[in-house]
């Protein structure tokens, strides 16, 4: 059963007086007890952010990331720079030994394979010196190990030169070649390596020392 207020504006027995109703939407504001008219509609209206408000998390994080991406693209090319210098360097060194030990046609290819095997030794010092050293240039692997020493290096001359032996009717000079440029190669690298590992060890002691 509906009760009505009395004629003075008061509730009636046993039901408790109500204060002024609140508009629909509306939000307090923290530690005041007060309600903004339409606050939460405005901020539903923008996307979730308030107007007065800085943009936060999301805006920080998407600039965070497009940062980085940049960073990495930067690096990318730069190393893709430092291999591409490093390459011409030791695919030209290659060529001026070419041109200083050439084969005679129907000759054994001693030029190539002391280049792959000089290329093998050099590849065992850097890499010992690069262990050594306690804060290499992130570019000078890149530069040196897969540029100059790639480059100077050649698995595609190895092989054509097998295979002009065996066309040539000259399988056992082949297969020495074959064997003899993998056995001295892995010799060269592992020997060079140790060698600088020690002579660097030698160094070191006599300097603390």
């Amino acid at each position: 059963m509906n009760q009505r207020p009395t004629p003075d504006g008061r509730a009636p027995d046993g039901v408790p007086p109500r204060g002024p109703a609140r508009p629909a939407g509306a939000r307090t504001e923290a530690g005041s007890g007060r309600r903004h008219p339409g606050g939460s509609s405005l901020a539903r209206r923008s996307g979730g952010h308030a107007p007065g408000r800085p943009y936060g998390g999301p805006v920080r994080r998407a600039g965070a990331a497009s940062a980085r991406a940049v960073r990495r693209a930067a690096g990318s090319w730069a190393v893709l720079g430092a291999v591409a210098v490093g390459g011409a360097l030791g695919a030209g060194a290659r060529y001026g030994v070419a041109l200083a030990l050439p084969t005679a046609p129907g000759a054994f290819p001693w030029a190539t394979l002391w280049t792959n095997v000089a290329g093998c030794a050099l590849m065992g010092v850097f890499m010992a010196v690069l262990d050594e050293a306690r804060h290499p240039h992130r570019l000078l692997r890149p530069l040196v190990g897969t540029g100059m020493l790639g480059g100077f290096t050649t698995f595609s001359t190895y092989a054509l030169d097998i295979r002009t032996l065996l066309e040539q009717g000259r399988a056992v000079p082949a297969a020495v070649y074959l064997a003899g440029t993998l056995l001295a190669a892995l010799a060269a690298v592992a020997t060079a390596a140790w060698a600088t590992r020690a002579l660097l060890a030698a160094v070191g002691g006599r300097r603390r020392a």
